[in-house]
């Protein structure tokens, strides 16, 4: 349907968005047009600009599992259509520029779908079929080559590697018996990448607009070992509600994924400008006078007055790191250094922590790591006093020993671990400093809360240590959701006193902290 707003020379905007006629139908294919051609009547019209719903298609941006609402906010910021959240995917209408701006602007996507075909099938033979059925001039030529992306989550189809032959043999038929040629498979960077996806008997073959998966931005120059993924990075950022706030730390960047992405969404830079092709610019309808418009559109980049700070204890990561940054041109904003994380000075008093620790696969012994991460809660406790840090963990046991209680704990999957993705408010100090920053009104009410459980729970240690009447507590056992301490080896009776001379212990305490 052809549609539209007109812009009148006194101001007004007539909106024509639901415009059908048969002199309407004449102009279809024209993307600027006069509304006089339309509207004869029409004496003070300035210019009109139209555009074309039925221009608009389904397509499909996949992304991380837990990523998925983010990805939705940043569809919504875009501009697209009739937008659903999925496994994995959210789904969305858009026409062809959207495409290439959802390519070129999505932080948190890996690929963007456009599907060209759903059916059922219950056998790979019964896909063939179908697949030779399309049309596949349409989106590619003999010259062209391909390959085939199979996804299949089925009980009548155990073997994804059959279904890629079958496909592949159904486009190969279709043009041998068009053209008798056949296009040839290439599974390094074909011009046309074909995605299918298979849940049960349900069946989508889909053209891949964006070639090589998104999270391969463009920047990395080097890396180390195991690197975090750069959307997945960038997805952690917005959950974190990083924008450029405050100045951001990441004690142990590795190569610096987390600094770039950071610095990308501080300054509003789209993370495709550094990659040196997509799929869909081989595609045959492929505008590159449109994708150029947008490529070139800088309106979202805005100023950054804050700074980025990653250190970590080896050497080889910050000369990856800064090999990473300078190939981003970002080494303005953003500063690396050797450092170990107990050796680590702030230079701010509100600043903003994100880390992706190590989960204890490489480490000598479970004992190493829960010291390392006992050693990352002494430094946010004594260094970031009234800053806001966000961890990343496959270890729960690990993430324990920080001594500090998160304020959110968000579920993710990074790679094939499942992952808490944790927020700790700081504002730990002694009770002076406590009661003179509530006094000038300057600590937050969870900062307060914070305080509050930290001392209560370090009251608690010391009377368990120097009172030999509470020995059969064990010292580590009352950390729990309620923070009430527990005997192992009491009877119900035992219990129930303990119980009560805990809680009027606890009540006096809680008069004089008063």
């Amino acid at each position: 349907m052809l549609g539209g707003y007109v812009f009148r020379k006194d101001g007004r905007v007539v909106d024509y968005t639901g415009l059908e006629n048969r002199r309407a139908e004449r102009l279809r294919g024209f993307e600027s047009l006069s509304f006089r051609a339309i509207d004869k009547r029409a004496k003070s019209v300035y210019f009109a600009f139209f555009v074309y719903n039925d221009m608009e298609y389904k397509m499909v941006a996949k992304t991380f599992k837990g990523l998925e609402e983010v990805l939705a906010r940043e569809l919504v910021e875009l501009g697209a259509n009739e937008i659903q959240i999925d496994r994995r995917a959210v789904s969305f209408m858009g026409d062809k520029a959207l495409m290439y701006r959802a390519n070129l602007c999505l932080r948190t996507a890996s690929r963007i779908l456009k599907p060209i075909l759903s059916f059922h099938a219950k056998n790979a033979d019964e896909v063939y079929e179908k697949v030779k059925s399309i049309s596949w001039e349409k989106y590619m030529n003999v010259r062209n080559t391909f390959a085939i992306d199979a996804t299949v989550y089925s009980e009548s189809f155990r073997h994804s590697a059959y279904v890629t032959y079958r496909v592949k043999d159904g486009i190969a038929d279709y043009f041998s018996q068009k053209v008798g040629a056949r296009p040839s498979v290439k599974v390094s960077q074909p011009d046309i990448m074909i995605n299918v996806h298979i849940s049960g008997e349900d069946v989508t073959i889909s053209l891949d607009s964006s070639g090589e998966s998104l999270h391969k931005r463009g920047w990395r120059e080097a890396s180390n070992e195991a690197p975090i993924n750069e959307a997945l990075a960038a997805g952690l950022l917005l959950l974190s509600g990083w924008k450029g706030q405050s100045d951001l730390y990441d004690p142990m960047c590795g190569s610096g994924t987390f600094l770039i992405e950071a610095a990308l969404i501080a300054l509003g830079i789209a993370p495709g400008i550094y990659r040196k092709s997509f799929g869909f610019e081989k595609w045959p309808d492929f505008d590159a006078e449109l994708f150029n418009e947008i490529y070139n559109d800088d309106s979202s980049e805005k100023n950054f007055d804050n700074h980025i700070y990653g250190s970590d204890a080896s050497f080889y990561c910050t000369k990856v790191a800064e090999k990473n940054i300078i190939a981003a041109r970002l080494q303005k904003y953003i500063s690396v250094r050797m450092c170990r994380i107990q050796d680590l000075k702030t230079h701010s008093n509100n600043a903003f922590i994100i880390m992706n620790p190590p989960y204890g696969q490489r480490l000598s012994a479970d004992s190493d790591v829960c010291k390392l991460y006992k050693e990352i809660g002494n430094v946010l406790k004594k260094q970031f006093a009234g800053s806001s840090a966000w961890i990343i963990s496959s270890n729960e046991d690990a993430m324990k020993s920080i001594g500090l209680k998160p304020s959110k704990r968000i579920p993710i999957l990074n790679g094939d671990l499942e992952c808490r993705f944790n927020q700790y408010e700081l504002f730990v100090g002694e009770h002076k400093e406590y009661k003179k920053a509530l006094a000038e009104g300057t600590i937050t009410k969870r900062q307060e809360s914070e305080y509050k459980h930290h001392t209560y729970l370090t009251h608690k240690r010391s009377v368990g240590a120097k009172n030999p009447k509470y020995s059969h507590y064990k010292r580590d056992s009352f950390d729990n959701n309620d923070g009430k301490m527990r005997p192992f080896d009491a009877s119900n009776k035992q219990k129930s006193f303990h119980r009560k001379n805990e809680e009027r212990r606890d009540s006096n305490y809680e008069k004089d902290t008063d």
